[in-house]
Formats: C-alpha cells, sequence, structure tokens
C-alpha cells in the first residue's frame, strides 16, 4: 500500500515545474491532493491528469486559487479543505517569487513583495493548518527554501533573506510542535532545471553548472522525493533538519 494512502496534501505553488512535481510524487504515494497556485487553468489540468493517472479511488485534486499575499487566505484555505476532507495532514509551502537586482538598488517594493510571498504568506498558511494537526496530533510541514538561503548570492538579498528566513521558522517550530506528532522540516534546492532558472542565458546556466560538483542540473522530481521522504511515516523521528537537494553546490557552508 502507497505509504501516504488516505492522508490529505496541501501544496502551494504547485502550478510551477517543482510544485508539480511534489504534486505528482505525493500522488503517487497515495495523498490526497489540494493544489493552490496562481495559474487556475494549469492547476486544473495537472489535477485532471493526476487523477486520470491514479489507481486510488479517489476525486481529482482539489484546486484553489487564492492569493497568499492576502492576509485572510491561510484561514479561507484551510477551511475549505477542512470543509472538503475533514483533515490536513500535510503542508507543502512551496510558492515563491524572485526580485532581482543589487541592494544598492533595490527598491522597497522589490524587497516588501519577495518577503511578503516568500516568508509572511508561508507564517499564516503554517499557522493556520497547525490547529488541524495539532488536533489530530499528527501532520507534516515541509517548507521549501533554496541553496540561496544556506550560501547567500550577489542581487538576491531579498530572495535570499526570505529563503534563509524558513530555516529559522522551521527549526523553532519544530521544537513547538515536537511532542504533538508533527515535524516540520526544509528541502533546499540548487540549480534546478525549472522555474527561475529558466530565465537564465546560456552563458549564466554553464558558469551556474561549473560550481556544482556534479556538473549538472537537478531535476523537478529530485527535489519531489526529497519532500515526499519528509511526509512519510519511516521520517516521523526526523524534525527541524534542512535537506539540500543541490549537487554538492553548497557544500561547507
Amino acid at each position: 500500500m502507497p505509504e501516504l494512502t488516505g492522508e490529505v496534501a496541501l501544496i502551494t505553488g504547485a502550478s510551477g515545474g517543482i510544485g508539480e512535481a511534489i504534486a505528482r510524487r505525493l500522488a503517487a504515494a497515495g495523498a490526497r491532493l489540494v493544489l493552490q497556485g496562481r495559474r487556475a487553468e494549469r492547476l486544473a489540468q495537472l489535477a485532471l491528469e493526476i487523477h486520470e493517472h491514479s489507481s486510488a479511488d479517489y476525486p481529482a485534486p482539489l484546486v484553489l486559487t487564492g492569493e497568499l499575499t492576502d492576509p485572510s487566505t491561510a484561514a479561507a484555505l484551510v477551511k475549505q479543505i477542512l470543509q472538503e476532507y475533514g483533515r490536513l495532514d500535510i503542508l507543502v509551502n512551496n510558492a515563491g517569487i524572485h526580485r532581482d537586482n543589487l541592494l544598492l538598488r533595490m527598491k522597497p517594493e522589490e524587497w516588501q513583495d519577495v518577503l511578503e510571498v516568500n516568508l509572511h504568506a508561508v507564517f499564516r498558511l503554517t499557522q493556520a493548518a497547525l490547529w488541524p494537526m495539532l488536533r489530530a496530533r499528527h501532520g507534516r510541514i515541509v517548507l521549501v527554501s533554496s541553496v540561496v538561503g544556506l550560501m547567500g548570492n550577489a542581487g538576491q538579498a531579498n530572495y535570499a533573506a526570505s529563503k534563509a528566513a524558513l530555516i529559522g521558522l522551521a527549526r523553532s517550530l519544530a521544537r513547538e510542535v515536537a511532542t504533538r506528532g508533527i515535524t516540520v522540516n526544509v528541502v533546499a534546492p540548487g540549480f534546478i532545471q525549472v522555474g527561475m532558472t529558466t530565465e537564465l542565458t546560456a552563458g549564466q546556466r554553464q558558469e551556474l553548472i561549473a560550481r556544482v560538483p556534479m556538473e549538472r542540473e537537478g531535476s523537478a522530481e529530485e527535489v519531489a522525493e526529497a519532500v515526499c521522504f519528509f511526509c512519510q511515516p519511516n521520517s516521523a523521528y526526523i524534525t527541524g533538519q534542512v535537506l539540500a537537494v543541490d549537487g554538492g553546490l553548497s557544500m561547507g557552508h
């Protein structure tokens, strides 16, 4: 029997490359899915594809498109999930944006926009999701950070700050809920062949690959495998950890 049979998983940013891979992997593990993202059409298509390929007797994944920067969205999302499924077992905070610029040139809105999506929205949604998990004395929370949060990167002070903050958030929360059957962990992707990295030029891409000990890009599926690992029953004794999926890029940091 799949490891996550019957569990309900909310994945934010599910219309992006990594979010989509996470959704497919958790579905394969037996989870019932709730997909959140900005691209409603893509989410609907993804939900249909997952449903068509699923061997489980579940309805199609629930698609929710609330804007995470709206402070009222988090509670509304969790309320809808509880009305639909009566439980919430897994939260994957994957949604994220970047507004790159050198710090001296960074506009206040470039700083604020990134922190709002990458950190503040994560706080609100995690807080809302904790209530049903605490009642059930069971839950898995996974925050998708970045190798940039471990190493820093020129031109990404806002993004790096938001992703580093997720690690502090996860480790603090892990201590708060450790006795309640809830684990909180972080996956930190490196140079992954989807999403934000598609905007790079060929030269920038080769320069980045040269810094990776494995000398290749990672895949969204490799990130999804790490997320699924933290969600499984056999990972119940693992909390407050950061797993870098980066080909060795962050070694020594």
